[in-house]
């Protein structure tokens, strides 16, 4: 009898090795990690609140919570709403599968909107359609780095809250106004195939003091200060209250170390990513069967992803057979990401299929991801560009 059949991903044939991210890390990371490791103070403690401080007024937020994950922040804003069983939250078909776990772990449902083929977003014109008595926010996720269309999603919602899915869009911005301050609130990812890393590590922005308040005390077990201490001022050596069941989402105090030192390189990162983007776009016009990322007017796209659809009917062979060919030539290469309700456990749980949302379904299966990230070299972006004209 034999074990359980393993399949690996083709390796390269050739020494040169294209990562499809890869994190610009430096001495200056490695020494912004002396002062919490030889002060003690390894928890969330002042480099996390500077961290924050600067990271609101990067984004033009009054308020900015750090965090574990991205996938905790988004929980964070959703328990903060108090979105619990019986409630419903709209989201995007095609998004990271944490878009709509962290609905569940709420206990609520997430209900499935399709997308605009031609940005990957949330389609807004079928958001007013999938509002139910239920129904109490709406989550919009910028994919790849550019942001949803928030007026018409906002319209669409009414008076519901719309909550930003700003994973990749560190710096983006949409009609002048920064990614997570368009909506209630925004969460965004450290996550190492993001622009800037904390390894691990999310934030949460927003203009509503009393939601900032609230998820400050829940990401910390639920802690407040007590009567004593909001009478007399805070005392450590008092207990706090807890007087809600809240989480440790708390980001320690290392990572906000590295997140300051990531935050000074972020806008020359987005400006090579940006002329690296517009590059590909000019060398990539000529692949009729290959269609480049839409960016409409107003929008300043983040590229965290260089995400492209291949036209299956003219493309020289199957989208997944092209990605192998790649591979073998040390270029790696990726689906965008996931039409979430065909996944196993939502196809088993609502009991979804293709042709349920099929704008995503086509995504998932005919969008491939680039290289481009900042540890690319130009003879690295030729070199990927000439194996797909090779193609």
């Amino acid at each position: 009898m034999t074990g359980p059949q393993t399949t690996t991903p083709p390796q390269p044939t050739t020494q040169r090795q294209i990562h499809i991210a890869k994190p610009t890390l430096g001495d200056e990371e490695w020494q912004a990690l002396r002062d919490p490791l030889l002060s003690g103070w390894l928890t969330q403690g002042p480099q996390v609140a500077a961290f924050e401080k600067r990271f609101a007024a990067r984004h033009q937020a009054a308020h900015a919570l750090a965090t574990t994950s991205c996938t905790t922040a988004l929980h964070l804003i959703l328990a903060a709403l108090g979105i619990g069983p019986g409630d419903e939250v709209i989201v995007p078909a095609l998004s990271w599968v944490a878009s709509a776990n962290v609905v569940l772990y709420c206990g609520a449902t997430p209900v499935f909107v399709d997308i605009d083929p031609a940005t990957f977003n949330l389609d807004a014109k079928q958001v007013a359609a999938a509002i139910t008595p239920k129904t109490k926010a709406v989550m919009a996720v910028h994919l790849f780095g550019l942001c949803a269309d928030m007026d018409a999603v906002q319209d669409a919602a009414g008076e519901l809250p719309v909550i930003e899915d700003a994973a990749c869009a560190v710096g983006s911005s949409y009609k002048g106004r920064a990614a997570g301050t368009l909506g209630l609130a925004g969460a965004f990812s450290f996550h190492p195939r993001k622009t800037i890393t904390t390894g691990e590590g999310g934030m949460v922005t927003t203009n509503d003091q009393p939601l900032a308040e609230c998820m400050d005390q829940l990401r910390n077990h639920g802690a407040s200060l007590s009567e004593e201490q909001r009478h007399h001022g805070p005392r450590p050596y008092l207990l706090a209250d807890y007087n809600l069941m809240g989480f440790n989402y708390r980001m320690t105090d290392m990572q906000g170390a590295v997140g300051l030192v990531q935050l000074d390189r972020l806008d020359g990162l987005l400006e090579e990513r940006r002329r690296w983007a517009a590059w590909y776009n000019e060398q990539l016009a000529e692949l009729p069967w290959l269609l480049t990322p839409v960016v409409p007017d107003g929008y300043e796209h983040g590229w965290q992803a260089y995400v492209c659809r291949v036209n299956e009917q003219t493309a020289p062979a199957p989208r997944n057979d092209m990605m192998e060919t790649l591979q073998q030539a040390g270029i790696s290469t990726r689906p965008g990401t996931h039409a979430i309700p065909t996944l196993g456990y939502y196809r088993q749980r609502f009991g979804y299929d293709e042709t349920r949302f099929p704008n995503s379904w086509q995504a998932e299966n005919t969008s491939l991801a680039l290289p481009l990230h900042n540890q690319m070299t130009p003879e690295d972006y030729q070199y990927v560009v000439d194996h797909l004209k090779a193609l």
